[in-house]
């Protein structure tokens, strides 16, 4: 596995299906270090905590393999890491590779625990 980028972002207040909606889907890579906590990592927060957030659900990884079928979907959209929630943008670890709870060792990120899966839909693409 392979971190390829590391994003971040807050709540933002848009107009989706002709209503105001509070998301915090929309992040953005940086390029300095970013401290994770139990909760989120440093300069990012979830908008609705019902369903993200919290110890199980702190960040959210994404295979890049995966952006090569939303090109598909969304033809001539642009798609910037960070485009679908994640804060980690990585290479070579595909979600049906990790089970609940495994610990896998992150090199200068220490280790990181999976604990629950989150599946993307063209809804999500706000």
């Amino acid at each position: 596995m392979q971190l390829l980028s590391v994003n971040v972002g807050l709540p933002q207040t848009m107009t989706w299906k002709g209503r105001m909606v509070t998301s915090g889907i929309s992040r953005a890579p940086v390029n300095r270090r970013v401290h994770m906590r139990r909760l989120n990592l440093d300069g990012d927060r979830q908008a609705d905590l019902s369903v993200h957030g919290g110890p199980d659900k702190a960040v959210y990884a994404y295979p890049c393999e995966h952006y090569s079928y939303w090109c598909g979907e969304f033809p001539g959209m642009e798609l910037p890491w960070g485009m679908f929630g994640e804060n980690f943008m990585v290479a070579g670890l595909m979600a049906g590779s990790m089970v609940a709870g495994q610990l896998r060792p992150r090199g200068r990120l220490v280790s990181t625990r999976s604990a629950l899966a989150r599946v993307i839909t063209s809804e999500a693409a706000v």
